[in-house]
């Protein structure tokens, strides 16, 4: 069946960073984000270079075997073109990218991935995460040495084994080809999203049926309202039939960091390559960075750290639980014995086997639990007094004292009628 799609790309600067290392394409057969990495000094740089080099593979492939060998090349050629500006750059040293992107070949789809941007498919009311993350907690979660849960909130989590840009060697390529039909909606992030946006809401808005462009401002909303401590970048590709009578004309668009020119600065004798944008200035020139991710090479020595870590982060996480439970339980035994000890300094007179009595404590009780004991029973008869009177005591007089408490006996038993 012939298909053709409706797209559409945001992104956003977040709340917390100054500047946007994100990159992101939604083109004709062609669908990528790109997450910068190495700070100010580079990470908008690398992400742009990447994705302006990319998009150039944005055509018609007779197959996907071609489309998937030309996405290939054009990675790696855009990884040169990051190697070569850091020799050309030094103060852009240990810049790179990640890369996660589809082609669109008949009905087929090649996946391309490096790193940890991610790419998901919906279909038939379930959203399934088509690529895998290229980190070390990743491969201690594959390896089954840690959950999916113990990874979310590892300190290490953003440590990436494959990215492109300033490496040793040619990061390998995730290549994969699937079959996609009318009704799928791909996703393509940064972790931006994926990283803070619980999966039940992303799913949920994915799952929808509004179109692409409102799908992406949700997406990209949600991640504001969950704080969106990094640059969040979406691409939304819905598949429908060619038949399908739409508006929407395809375009190449770019967004974040590729959206802007990158020039060269002349200042002070020296040559400093930036992307035009004024926000990013002032974090050149004073050298800032705030970019948690790192890349290191693949290794087992740094993946036993990283378990090592690990285990030392879980069994200290659960003594500080057992504390707070410990901590907690004790702040509850003493406020009841607190509130216990100060009943016991108040008084009541209320009625006993028939007889008037003084109580110390509270009347009121939790359960079983009573809070007062009978102080002294007196020899008055409640029958004896009157109506008002003796229902005063089944109900209980508060005093505010123990001589509160005999002055109140005092006067009931001169209310007590002589015989």
């Amino acid at each position: 069946m012939a298909i053709k799609t409706l797209s559409y790309a945001g992104s956003d600067i977040g709340r917390v960073r100054s500047s946007n290392q994100d990159s992101g394409y939604a083109g004709y057969n062609l669908f990528f984000v790109a997450d910068g990495m190495g700070g100010h000094a580079g990470g908008d740089i690398a992400s742009a270079l990447c994705s302006q080099r990319i998009a150039r593979a944005d055509e018609r492939y007779a197959d996907s075997e071609t489309a998937g060998k030309a996405l290939k090349e054009i990675i790696w050629e855009a990884n040169s073109v990051l190697a070569a500006t850091v020799e050309e750059h030094p103060e852009l040293a240990g810049m790179g990218t990640t890369f996660s992107g589809i082609i669109f070949t008949g009905d087929k789809v090649t996946i391309g991935h490096v790193g940890d941007s991610r790419i998901y498919l919906a279909r038939d009311g379930e959203v399934k995460q088509i690529t895998k993350d290229h980190t070390f907690v990743q491969r201690l979660v594959d390896t089954g040495r840690i959950t999916e849960a113990e990874a979310l909130v590892h300190p290490r989590r953003s440590v990436l084994m494959r990215v492109l840009g300033d490496v040793e060697e040619f990061p390998d390529v995730d290549l994969e080809t699937i079959e996609t039909m009318p009704g799928d909606r791909w996703l393509l992030c940064s972790d931006g999203l994926s990283g803070f946006v619980p999966p039940d809401i992303s799913d949920r808005i994915l799952l929808s049926k509004i179109e692409a462009s409102e799908a992406t401002e949700l997406l990209i909303g949600e991640a504001l309202e969950f704080g969106a401590p990094d640059n969040v970048t979406v691409v939304v590709v819905d598949v429908v039939n060619a038949s399908l009578k739409t508006d929407f004309t395809p375009s190449a668009k770019f967004v974040g960091s590729s959206a802007n020119e990158i020039v060269i600065d002349e200042r002070k004798g020296r040559r400093f390559l930036k992307v035009l944008n004024p926000l990013n200035l002032p974090d050149l020139i004073l050298g800032r960075t705030e970019d948690p991710t790192d890349y290191v090479p693949e290794s087992d020595e740094y993946l036993e750290k990283i378990l090592k870590e690990t285990h030392s982060r879980i069994f200290w996480r659960k003594i500080r639980q057992l504390a707070t439970v410990i901590a907690i339980t004790a702040a509850l035994v003493l406020g009841v014995i607190s509130i216990y000890n100060y009943t016991q300094t108040l008084y009541y007179v209320s009625s006993l086997n028939g007889h008037v009595a003084i109580y110390k404590g509270i009347k009121e009780s939790f359960g079983p639990i009573k809070f007062s004991r009978v102080y002294q029973e007196t020899t008055i008869d409640v029958s004896s007094l009157g109506e008002y009177q003796s229902g005063l005591v089944e109900r209980a007089i508060i005093a505010s004292d123990l001589e509160d408490a005999r002055r109140i006996v005092n006067q009931i038993k001169l209310s007590v009628p002589n015989d």
